[in-house]
């Protein structure tokens, strides 16, 4: 079959990609016909072929690819095989541009690898919104966003402006400068404090006073105004607002999650979380299935050969399940009888395998996020010098046009002829 030139008599096309030659039959590419190996095939020219390949010979029915030629085996054995699958030797963000390039889904890959992808795409997603985050707290806007010179940039941010950067940086990003870092420091502090406060408020020594029912000068206005209220309003309303105040001061002690914001390892924690939704999904599984299995062997045993009935009911056993296969024990429910030690003997053992294979997930998931955001922080410290010393640079280089600027205009000057008195 030859087509304008273009010779298919053989029944294969060659397709050199990186130097490396392939010879792949044309009834292969007619079964994928949306690739770009594909719409070959449904060329009718030079000038179409040319619009899919980056060179052809005609000579010798040879197409050149400019393109990876690890990533195009991959490619071909999905031709001919039906099997796609990732390369350990590049990166999942690479190998998906390949794709995207030869025109083969992503939804053809292995389900193993297609995990893998979207979990790398995920943790892209994450990195390039953090960039962005990072970008427009550390730097304010170049005047290359505003498309306008360095001059019309300086004169349009007005003090209040540049006072309220300032103060967004100060607040927002701690390693801004020595203003951030104090206010930082106070955050933590204040929290601190804050926690320390509410954990010793509930101590027995501290509340003795109020046990005894005595009372001391400094609550008598408050007791005033307590009983204005309950001459105004109804007992139940008080009631609500009293619930309303103890789970707001209860709800204080949030104020702790604020030192993530300064803290490596918080912020690793609050990462792993993000990223272990399942595996945390899982684990609970196993902890339910286990607990709904064990409670009622557990009730039968104490409750046909117990001589002391400490498990009371089924839903009363789900405490003791949960304790014995987390190896917590407390001691509070304990079986008697040997078919009920057998029992526990048989939820511990369970509850430490079932717990351990969640846990090493996540325990990889917790390492690699922790170097992530140690590369991160790296980079971003790298990144502040040079953004500095680019800003000096550009300063200065501003500096010496309004100089030059300046020297031109005092020379034309001098240059005008005197005005000649008397005329």
């Amino acid at each position: 079959i030859q087509i304008d030139g273009i010779d298919r008599a053989d029944g294969a096309a060659i397709i050199n990609v990186g130097g490396i030659k392939y010879r792949i039959p044309w009834s292969t590419l007619e079964e994928f016909p949306l690739s770009r190996l594909g719409k070959l095939r449904s060329c009718s020219n030079e000038a179409e072929i040319m619009d899919v390949c980056d060179d052809y010979d005609c000579n010798r029915n040879e197409y050149f690819f400019d393109r990876s030629p690890s990533a195009f085996r991959t490619i071909v054995t999905f031709l001919a095989a039906g099997k796609l699958r990732l390369l350990r030797e590049m990166c999942a963000m690479s190998f998906q541009e390949e794709l995207l390039y030869w025109g083969v889904e992503e939804n053809n890959l292995d389900w193993c690898c297609l995990r893998k992808l979207r979990l790398r795409q995920e943790e892209y997603k994450e990195q390039q919104r953090l960039e962005e985050e990072e970008a427009e707290l550390t730097t304010p806007q170049s005047c290359e966003e505003s498309q306008q010179p360095t001059g019309a940039c300086a004169q349009e941010e007005t003090p209040t402006g540049a006072c309220m950067r300032r103060l967004r940086d100060m607040v927002e990003n701690p390693h801004s400068g020595i203003p951030g870092k104090i206010f930082a420091c106070l955050s933590v502090i204040f929290v601190a404090i804050t926690a320390v406060t509410l954990c010793v408020s509930t101590m027995p020594d501290l509340r003795a006073e109020e046990e005894r029912g005595e009372c001391s000068q400094r609550c008598f206005n408050i007791f005033v105004l307590e009983t204005v209220c309950v001459v105004g309003s109804g007992n139940n309303y008080l009631e609500k607002v009293g619930l309303v105040l103890r789970v707001l001061r209860a709800l204080r002690i949030f104020y702790v999650m604020r030192l993530a914001r300064h803290s490596l390892g918080l912020q690793t924690l609050g990462l792993t979380v993000r990223r272990c939704t399942r595996e945390f999904g899982l684990l609970l599984l196993f902890l339910c299935v286990a607990m709904a299995l064990y409670s009622p062997l557990v009730f039968l045993a104490e409750s046909e050969m117990g001589a002391k009935q400490e498990f009371t009911s089924i839903p009363g056993s789900y405490w003791w399940a949960v304790i014995s296969m987390t190896t917590v024990g407390y001691g509070d429910m304990v079986p008697r009888s040997i078919p009920g030690q057998v029992v526990a003997l048989s939820s511990i053992l369970s509850g430490i395998l079932l717990m351990a294979f969640p846990v090493t997930s996540i325990f990889h998931t917790f390492s690699r996020s922790y170097v992530e955001l140690k590369e991160e922080q790296s980079r971003a410290a790298r990144q502040k010098p040079d953004s500095q010393d680019s800003t000096k640079s550009q300063n200065s280089d501003d500096s010496q046009e309004t100089d030059s600027y300046h020297g031109i205009t005092e020379a034309a000057a001098s240059s005008q002829p005197a005005p000649v008195e008397g005329q």
